[in-house]
């Protein structure tokens, strides 16, 4: 990753809505578009997938008040990569933009928003259908995560201290960047100097941890509700295990487990609360690095509200 890409030049700055799941960013991130007359790009690694709509919260196509870019990209077994999100992003903005209207980035992928906004210059290895990318999954799906790991560890000891040993998809990762002569740790120093080249503010939505987890947890509850289990099930019909990312989704990973008869449907959905929690606290430890987000109270829920904070403080 390099700082070479070109800056993007707008008539309108973007505008970034980020903090943890389950904060708002949604709800807010719309009456935004709608009061100032724009669309909202999703920066969420997730809702990419087509099929994936209630346990990745993505917002129902009936309540969509404006245009949503960046939902239903791809089939869950299809692979996809945070270049091609940083092209796609960045197409919208220009789209939207020469439109004359105002762009709303929103989402809780930190590294799909930086993707869009900052000068990641990726290597060929970010791309899809690589051959160096097929051969390592191949070792993990025949040898199993550890043993790909373990290869990394004797290859790159530093980047395999920095990476769990049953993410597969950034073990993977870190031997793409080896074949381009790159250490994943390397690169992953060298976040904080890469420029913005986007012109763009960033709105915060800030959630008192023990007021974030009630939310999550009547959340999932909300989505099993909904139907998360005949969503799965219905994923699961149509190849869902063959995807590398999207199967292991949370919310999607424990359901499927359930229906294995590998842990109870009670188990899967305390899982599910449980893997979100850690989920949203490593967003906020990620969004809070960044000095650029100007964070405003979210405790209220009250959507209103959060849209008059917010245009203070854009205005400020």
């Amino acid at each position: 990753m390099t700082a070479e890409s070109a800056s993007l030049v707008l008539r309108a700055p973007v505008i970034g809505v980020v903090g943890p799941t389950a904060s708002g960013k949604t709800d807010l991130a719309q009456k935004l578009a709608l009061t100032l007359g724009g669309e909202v790009i999703s920066a969420d690694s997730m809702q990419i997938y087509r099929g994936m709509d209630i346990g990745t919260g993505k917002l129902p196509a009936v309540e969509r008040l404006v245009p949503h870019h960046g939902l239903d990209l791809v089939d869950p077994g299809e692979p996809f990569s945070a270049a091609l999100y940083q092209d796609y992003a960045r197409n919208c903005f220009l789209d939207i933009d020469a439109r004359g209207l105002r762009s709303v980035l929103c989402g809780g992928t930190g590294f799909y928003v930086r993707a869009a906004i900052d000068g990641y210059d990726f290597p060929k290895g970010e791309q899809v259908n690589n051959p160096v990318r097929e051969r390592y999954l191949r070792v993990a799906e025949d040898q199993g995560a550890e043993v790909l790991w373990r290869l990394l560890e004797e290859r790159d000891p530093a980047s395999a201290r920095i990476i769990p040993i049953a993410d597969v998809k950034r073990v993977v990762r870190a031997f793409e960047l080896l074949e381009d002569g790159l250490s994943y740790a390397e690169q992953r120093a060298k976040l904080a100097s890469i420029p913005q080249v986007v012109p763009a503010v960033f709105i915060g939505l800030a959630v008192d941890p023990t007021l974030l987890r009630a939310r999550i947890d009547a959340r999932v509850d909300t989505m099993v509700e909904m139907g998360l289990v005949d969503e799965v099930r219905g994923l699961l019909a149509q190849g869902f295990r063959e995807g590398v990312t999207a199967p292991q989704a949370i919310g999607y990973k424990e359901i499927v487990e359930a229906l294995n008869g590998a842990i109870s449907h009670d188990e899967a959905v305390e899982r599910i609360k449980v893997a979100t929690h850690r989920y949203a606290k490593r967003q906020r430890t990620w969004f809070r690095k960044d000095a650029r987000i100007r964070w405003i109270d979210a405790n209220s829920g009250n959507t209103d509200a959060l849209v008059e904070t917010a245009l203070a403080t854009l205005r400020s």
